[in-house]
């Protein structure tokens, strides 16, 4: 297509006004900005909020030039990155020297084999944390199923990651503050162009987690970095050899503990969310629950739960991926353009901020049949259809895609199985579950969860 074309500035009909984007935006963000995107059927839109206009991104043949074939012109740079930054450092989640020496590094931590290496210690940290519930689910006491998904795989990174350099009491801090810095820059990233120099809703929340978490994790550096020798297989000594072996610089202090939260959150966040929301989906899916309860039934049997079980629980396998689909934990991945460009036949300026929405492309009707349903079948791969391989990305794509899948696909099937065949599980307070925007989507609302006891419980 030739770049002499009309400017972008007489298409109107894909250019949202203030009074229609803000007060939309206000309401309900995540679900809101996914109506746009489907509203105008994937094409670029671009979003009136006053001092800045950004374009959203949902449909795949653009999203596969922003985040695979162009990537280098599409930067993790602007605005909405810097709340991001404030946790997590520049490198894995930054461009650049940065970001390639982190990845480097990282990369070995998350591969499929070394996964599988940590698959039978995983299992029995979880399955000892899902029989803490015992009491509870004895007691007929409902439980929070965020505050308790976030603790069973706080405590698989702690133990299984980090080799148990963290203790315990320090490690049961770590999940909330992370949740915290998580959630409370919601009002940062939907106000951007706010200088930090005016506090606004979340900043004090956020300030003090990051302190805690900062507390918590320069101490284990510190530590780790007056041995004589490490030679540990846990994340830090494996980071700390890594940054050591070309010299020490003058930023290594920080660049570890950039590096460790880092790991904390890409380990943590997919799978921790996509947790919680899961009851609620079998709650209202009480037909998907039926099949999976009898799959892991079969499968598992007496139990206990292992990783050599995974390959043959297909099914839940397949609810995962629905999972993602509906609930993706990035619902907005920005960018910022490097040079003038042409996207979808709109040309778009150099320093402009496109927004890519996994949120709103799952939810494409183009490419997904009857897109707000939840139904695992969809994956069957006997049955599966050939779609865009961008109409579906919930760990990203390209060279940015996330570290955590492999340990997502350990991780959650080990969580639900022990809970499936321990227990009999119920949504204590059912309703309408709202997407709260922050650094992943997590429902608004709690959800309570109320466990009973299958007979001879191991």
């Amino acid at each position: 297509m030739s770049l002499d074309i009309e400017p972008i500035e007489t298409r109107t009909s894909r250019e949202l006004p203030f009074h229609r984007v803000v007060p939309r935006l206000l309401k309900d963000p995540v679900t809101e900005l996914a109506k746009m995107g489907c509203e105008n059927d994937g094409r670029i839109v671009r979003l009136n909020v006053g001092p800045f206009r950004p374009y959203l991104v949902s449909h795949p043949d653009d999203v596969q030039k922003v985040i695979k074939t162009d990537w280098e012109n599409f930067v993790r740079a602007g605005m909405f990155w810097r709340p991001v930054w404030r946790v997590t450092g520049r490198g894995i989640v930054g461009e650049g020297l940065d970001w390639e020496t982190s990845r480097r590094i990282l990369q070995p931590l998350f591969t499929t084999r070394y996964i599988a290496s940590l698959g039978r210690q995983m299992a029995d940290v979880i399955a000892a944390g899902v029989a803490e519930l015992d009491e509870p689910a004895r007691a007929g006491q409902p439980v929070d199923s965020a505050l308790h998904m976030n603790r069973i795989v706080n405590r698989v990174i702690i133990q299984v990651l980090f080799g148990g350099r963290i203790p315990a009491e320090l490690g049961e801090r770590l999940a909330p503050e992370f949740t915290t810095c998580a959630s409370s820059i919601a009002f940062r990233l939907l106000l951007p162009t706010v200088p930090y120099s005016v506090r606004i809703p979340g900043d004090r929340a956020f300030l003090r987690a990051l302190k805690q978490i900062d507390d918590i994790i320069y101490p284990l550096i510190d530590a780790a970095m007056r041995e004589s020798s490490v030679e540990g297989d846990d994340v830090l000594s494996h980071v700390l050899r890594a940054r050591t072996a070309g010299g020490l610089g003058a930023d290594l202090r920080r660049q570890l503990r950039d590096d460790v939260v880092s790991i904390y959150g890409t380990a943590s966040e997919t799978t921790a969310m996509s947790l919680t929301w899961l009851w609620s989906v079998l709650h209202d899916h009480p037909q998907v629950m039926t099949r999976l309860r009898a799959e892991i039934d079969e499968v598992v049997g007496a139990g206990p739960v292992q990783p050599e079980h995974i390959p043959r629980l297909t099914y839940l396998h397949t609810v995962l991926q629905e999972l993602l689909r509906v609930y993706p934990a990035a619902w907005l991945v920005p960018r910022q353009v490097k040079q003038d460009t042409e996207l979808g036949g709109v040309r778009i300026g150099s320093g402009s901020q496109l927004l890519i929405s996994p949120y709103t492309t799952h939810r494409l009707e183009e490419f997904w049949e009857r897109p707000l349903d939840f139904d695992p079948g969809r994956w069957d791969p006997d049955k599966a259809e050939r779609r865009h391989r961008y109409a579906y990305f919930p760990f990203g794509g390209g060279p940015h895609v996330c570290l955590g899948q492999h340990l997502f696909y350990m991780e959650a099937p080990l969580v639900i199985a022990n809970i499936l065949s321990r227990y009999h599980t119920e949504v204590a307070n059912p309703q309408p579950l709202t997407p709260a925007p922050g650094a992943s989507v997590r429902p608004k609302e709690q959800i309570l969860l109320t466990l009973r006891p299958i007979h001879q419980t191991r």
